[in-house]
């Protein structure tokens, strides 16, 4: 597994290339984001770096937390996650990963919850067709039918109806990078990513390499 970042998604504009074509971009607040634990195959079975981002007050982690991170010398931080290696001994506890590790062009992987729509009928949930919209046809935003009669009589588990929709896990892959800001840690990407502004997202490099 590629180590990637945590950002926070700021909101969606457009820049300009070279030929004056308008990009529409999505700009990520990404990092910094100190190691604050090195796993090793002694200790922890496997081989892997742990890292934090999201500032967070003092009163609002646990004494135990405090602990875990006072050991990388890290200041109070909401997230964590990590990324496992076959190899660690490049890094360092408390060392900061930052936008520095991408490059323009660069296809990565980002990954988010998408925005939460309520309780939705099929049509929008599923995008299914709806019935004819001709008088006394009485179906026009229905399911129709849901399952068979005598047998089995039921409807199987997982079909596809009218229910919760949004509010998930969501990774959208091969994402083009427009433009690094190293100094304000920002990341530029071509296209929308998960989420509406605020949410957190986690960003990786692609492993395969395809054109742009």
């Amino acid at each position: 597994m590629s180590v990637g970042i945590l950002g926070t998604k700021l909101g969606m504009t457009q820049v300009f290339d070279e030929l004056g074509r308008a990009i529409p971009v999505t700009v990520i607040q990404a990092g910094p984001c100190p190691i604050t634990q090195i796993k090793t195959k002694e200790t922890d079975g496997y081989t892997a770096i742990q890292y934090a981002y999201g500032d967070i007050k003092v009163k609002n982690l646990s004494k135990p937390e405090l602990g875990h991170l006072k050991k990388s010398e890290s200041a109070p931080l909401r997230h964590l996650t990590e990324a496992r290696l076959q190899d660690v001994s490049e890094y360092q506890l408390g060392q900061a990963l930052t936008v520095e590790q991408f490059s323009v062009g660069q296809l990565i992987d980002v990954a988010g919850h998408t925005i939460g729509r309520g309780f939705s009928g099929y049509q929008k949930r599923h995008n299914f067709a709806r019935g004819p919209m001709s008088h006394g046809s009485k179906n026009h935003r229905e399911p129709g039918s849901t399952g068979a009669g005598t047998t089995p009589g039921r409807v199987y588990p997982g079909k596809k109806m009218a229910g919760h929709y949004g509010d998930e896990q969501v990774t959208i892959k091969r994402l083009h990078i427009i433009r690094l800001d190293t100094e304000r840690n920002l990341i530029l990407v071509k296209g929308a990513v998960p989420g509406k502004p605020g949410t957190l997202l986690k960003i990786v490099p692609t492993n395969s390499v395809g054109k742009r």
